[in-house]
């Protein structure tokens, strides 16, 4: 059938079907060798009604592409831990709205418990990008991870010897960060460590102290990340504390070594680094 009769039956437009022909999505069934003109096959119909129903609910063309190819009940399973964390992000959202209202009718709540922790002078070796999205992120962490996995370097023990990343501003279709991945060395090891990975910066951290907020291992949604930090900015002026000029940090509590089977399952939690009683950075 032609991809006008296609659209009109399908209910994607003629627009939609050249773009996910374009991204190898729904390709037509024949395509015609000297106009270009697109046919499709009355088979395709089941699929492209598939696809039609997952950008209603807002899947991203990529895992609808991964769930095209899927057995029936895997691809549900996906529909399934989809949903989920859109419920989850719509949750973290209307947390978000909340704590707005409050924040302008001048009230601050502090949502969720925060505790603190002292953190050493700390040697880091680093890699900054700038992201747009949090699968950009994720994707400089498994840079520096790859580059680290050929050659291990020894490891700080405990939570200050974890990963983590820092936001230097935010990560969306406006803001590009950028996003920093900073792996802790141990300090007389340092330089050695640095000439090893060339790709990678060395430097240090001033001691401080951090106000922090478990997140758990469930993956955690932008609007829930902000949620949290909105918590920890509200428990900073509710103690009567200043947070430095380092930037919000999110900690990878699933890199802690030594590794056990409580660190891997420890997710991750979001830390700001505050002054001292005195005002010391």
């Amino acid at each position: 059938m032609s991809i006008g009769k296609f659209a009109r039956l399908s209910r994607l437009s003629a627009k939609a079907l050249r773009l996910y022909d374009e991204l190898g999505l729904l390709p037509p069934a024949q395509v015609d060798p000297d106009s270009g003109y697109r046919w499709y096959a009355a088979g395709q119909l089941d699929n492209a009604r598939l696809v039609a129903s997952l950008r209603q609910i807002g899947v991203p063309l990529a895992q609808i592409q991964q769930i095209l190819s899927l057995e029936p009940e895997a691809a549900a399973a996906q529909v399934v831990a989809y949903w989920s964390g859109a419920e989850g992000d719509h949750a973290a959202r209307r947390g978000l709205a909340g704590n707005l209202v409050d924040r302008l009718s001048g009230k601050r709540n502090v949502m969720h418990e925060v505790k603190v922790r002292d953190v050493p002078a700390r040697s880091l070796l680093c890699l900054l990008r700038h992201a747009n999205n949090q699968q950009e992120v994720w994707d400089l962490g498994k840079q520096v991870i790859g580059m680290l996995k050929a050659q291990p370097p020894p490891r700080v023990d405990g939570v200050v010897g974890a990963a983590f990343l820092i936001y230097y501003g935010e990560v969306n279709q406006d803001s590009d960060g950028p996003v920093e991945f900073c792996w802790p060395v141990p300090q007389d090891l340092a330089g050695q460590l640095a000439a090893s990975f060339p790709g990678l910066t060395l430097r240090t951290e001033p001691a401080h102290q951090e106000a922090y907020i478990h997140l758990g291992p469930d993956p955690v949604t932008d609007a829930h990340a902000q949620l949290v930090a909105e918590s920890a900015l509200a428990w900073v002026a509710e103690q009567q504390r200043q947070h430095t000029d380092l930037p919000l940090r999110v900690t990878l509590l699933t890199t802690i070594a030594p590794v056990t089977d409580a660190s891997r399952r420890a997710g991750s939690d979001i830390a700001l680094p505050l002054r001292d009683r005195a005002g010391v950075a």
